[in-house]
């Protein structure tokens, strides 16, 4: 709300990702003639990019990741994230 309240009549609020017990009145960007817009993130646009920023250590994942299991747990990794025990999994070999 605090986003949509910030917003200038006309202008557009974003959002990334599946939001989860999320409930919004639309009677707020009706009248403050806001656009609210979201969707999957562009992943696929940007992972290279971010991969090698992350094997030249230009970056740190670790501020993202906050649960590490090898690849061959991948399957837990998910399950975690969809829990919501987990915000980013990093797989390693």
């Amino acid at each position: 709300m605090q986003a949509i309240d910030c917003t200038r009549r006309g202008g557009y609020v974003g959002y990334v990702g599946v939001p989860h017990g999320v409930k919004l009145d639309g009677t707020d960007l009706f009248y403050g003639h806001v656009h609210l817009h979201g969707g999957p993130a562009p992943v696929r646009r940007f992972l290279p990019e971010l991969i090698d920023l992350v094997f030249d250590r230009r970056i740190d994942p670790g501020k993202v990741f906050d649960l590490t299991l090898p690849l061959d747990r991948v399957a837990e990794g998910y399950r975690a994230m969809d829990e919501r025990r987990a915000i980013k999994t990093l797989l390693r070999p």
